[in-house]
């Protein structure tokens, strides 16, 4: 075989084998989150740093982000004083981040001191993975981050490290007005 064609077959493979990794991280990606699983995440007992159970639904009525993540996963470290930043900035506005810490509540607690989280952390075990699974992360990789409105319905999921700009993005128009999305009342008139 000659020079120059063997190095059109290389080429060839070459894109073969991207367009098939491409292919396949965009299908491992994304999956539709099972609604059931989102029903048993939301009254799912975890406890928190603290060692108090509770659920999810403690933050219906607010734009809900949970996201999922361990002290021994790097880009799980990384994207977490993005996520502490945006919960100090859109909390008033009616956000709630939550982090479930796929961990010993020992290396959690550790991390989330270390790493200055604000935020709710709840810790679950590796059995949760599972149900990150059935929630669209096929996978079962972290991190892996779930947007909900306000009324606990699924809005997006990402797998992997996300942005301060592109999480910000996808959760600003589920905050919307405050006062509607408490129930308040205007009391003037």
């Amino acid at each position: 075989m000659s020079k120059p064609l063997r190095t059109v077959w290389v080429a060839v493979a070459a894109a073969v084998a991207l367009a098939a990794g491409i292919l396949g991280h965009l299908t491992l990606r994304s999956g539709a989150p099972d609604t059931a699983a989102v029903s048993a995440l939301t009254v799912a007992q975890f406890k928190d740093l603290s060692g108090r159970s509770g659920s999810l639904e403690q933050w219906r009525g607010r734009a809900l982000v949970v996201n999922f993540w361990a002290s021994w996963c790097p880009p799980c470290l990384e994207e977490i004083p993005g996520l502490v930043r945006i919960h100090r900035e859109l909390a008033p506005k009616g956000l709630q981040i939550v982090g479930i810490a796929v961990d010993s509540a020992d290396n959690a607690r550790e991390s989330a001191a270390q790493l200055g989280i604000s935020y709710p952390v709840l810790v679950a075990g590796m059995e949760v993975i599972e149900l990150t699974r059935r929630l669209g992360n096929r996978p079962g990789a972290l991190p892996y981050t779930l947007i909900l409105d306000r009324n606990g319905k699924v809005v997006a999921t990402h797998l992997g490290l996300i942005s301060e700009a592109e999480l910000t993005r996808m959760i600003t128009p589920l905050l919307g007005d405050k006062a509607a999305m408490f129930g308040e009342q205007d009391s003037s008139g």
